[in-house]
């Protein structure tokens, strides 16, 4: 088991020699299908695109005199917490936000401070709600992105939407999706770590709850019934128990902020935590990854990481 535990150590260390970069590199534009597959999406790595979609109206147009115009009757998907925190491990639970529709007006009554209310609020329903929730928006972006679609052969599987308040984050995770991420206002903290980091981050299992507000303003957290226990990063990026996991010491995360005008590619597997501006907006592209032989190797170093335990 030892000798599993330092080939399982030394797999983040021969990434980084061999084609990890030490920052998130700027590209200038748009790459060509084959060179941005070539460059990026084969080797899996993340890089900033600028004046990758300087054309689209949104950038000028998404204010919130013309949000509440084109947009403000529409009732919206909002999750909402007492914290911030959605999706993600609260003591011995991992809770979700509670789902709450409201119309888009309301919303930005809440994130202009106009009206006040418990909790915090953050448009982050990920089922192409851009497309299914606010189609009327579609027009000042594109419902996906040309050379990305060329490069993979497939169209997005979700076009998603999102906006909030600066004290909404996304806890540490990964998705099997190759993400381009565009800033239309605002700004976006990312951190990031490669799947090959995977040894050092730790994951626990936890029983799936919801936060719900009660009568008297406070939330109480609901445990769902009949679930199984779903596993999850119980680390927070921004003030790690090195104690308590001190493995993760051995990790090395990127650090960038996405501004507006700016498109990250996150590329899938990789572990991201993101925060934002205050009432900071974004639109994201998920196109389904290929699960080929990376995928095969990634899970089996989960697979060994979840059987030896701690580093």
């Amino acid at each position: 088991m030892d000798a599993v535990k330092e080939c399982l150590r030394n797999v983040p260390k021969e990434a980084r020699e061999l084609y990890l970069n030490d920052t998130v590199p700027y590209l200038d534009g748009p790459r060509s299908p084959l060179q941005f597959y070539r460059d990026w999406i084969g080797p899996n790595k993340p890089c900033i695109i600028r004046n990758a979609f300087s054309d689209w109206p949104a950038l000028s147009k998404w204010n919130p005199t013309y949000l509440r115009e084109k947009v403000g009757s529409k009732a919206i998907s909002v999750a909402v917490t007492p914290n911030g925190y959605a999706d993600a491990v609260n003591g011995d639970r991992f809770v979700m936000p509670e789902e709450r529709q409201m119309t888009f007006s309301s919303l930005l009554d809440i994130i202009e401070g106009k009206v006040k209310c418990s909790g915090v609020f953050y448009v982050q329903k990920q089922c192409s709600n851009l497309t299914e929730e606010l189609p009327e928006l579609t027009g000042d972006v594109q419902t996906h992105i040309p050379w990305m679609s060329e490069a993979l052969g497939k169209q997005p599987d979700a076009v998603n939407f999102w906006l909030g308040e600066e004290s909404a984050v996304t806890s540490m995770h990964k998705d099997h999706y190759e993400n381009l991420y565009c800033v239309i206002s605002g700004q976006k903290e990312f951190i990031l770590l490669p799947p090959t980091d995977r040894p050092f981050i730790p994951y626990e299992l936890y029983q799936p709850a919801t936060y719900r507000l009660k009568e008297d303003g406070n939330f109480e957290i609901v445990d769902e019934e009949d679930s199984t226990k779903v596993p999850w990063i119980p680390l927070d990026p921004l003030n790690p128990d090195y104690d308590r996991y001190p493995s993760y010491r051995l990790t090395k995360p990127l650090l960038c902020t996405v501004k507006a005008g700016e498109m990250l590619y996150l590329p899938s597997l990789w572990f991201h935590h993101v925060r934002q501006s205050h009432g900071c907006i974004a639109v994201n592209f998920w196109y389904d990854m290929e699960y080929d032989i990376k995928y095969n190797y990634f899970q089996l170093v989960e697979s060994l990481t979840n059987a030896v335990g701690s580093l």
